[in-house]
């Protein structure tokens, strides 16, 4: 059984902090559920380009208000408390926070811990 409190992440190394999101890693590769699970913030007032090529990710908000534009078809869809979305079509999109939004994200196949957006906007596929 796996039992961790956010209090003993913030600060950690599965705490990540970047100019548009901070991310509390909760789950990853090395505990073996094979998916990661995290609690980001997406910072309020900023535009993130992602596009997860090697993974895909459901995200479901739990605080906040912004919007999700997805590139390809230029479709846009508001985002607030309650909202879920899927990226299953490994969708280039942008996502933008009106105020902090509080999103728990989850990720197959699951991330180690220290990644970062790549200049594509996705993270690296880690082998094994």
């Amino acid at each position: 059984m796996i039992v961790k409190q956010l209090d003993d992440i913030i600060g950690s190394e599965s705490d990540i902090d970047t100019d548009t999101w901070r991310s509390y890693r909760l789950l990853l590769k090395n505990d073996g559920m094979g998916f990661s699970m995290h609690h980001t913030i997406i910072k309020a007032g900023t535009e993130t380009y992602i596009w997860y090529k090697n993974h895909v990710e459901a995200v479901y908000c739990i605080q906040g208000d912004g919007e999700i534009e997805v590139i390809d078809d230029n479709d846009i869809y508001p985002i607030k408390k309650g909202t879920l979305y899927a990226l299953n079509g490994h969708e280039k999109h942008k996502l933008r926070a009106k105020s902090d939004m509080h999103m728990v994200c989850v990720f197959n196949p699951p991330i180690t811990g220290r990644e970062v957006h790549q200049e594509d906007g996705s993270y690296p596929l880690v082998e094994g």
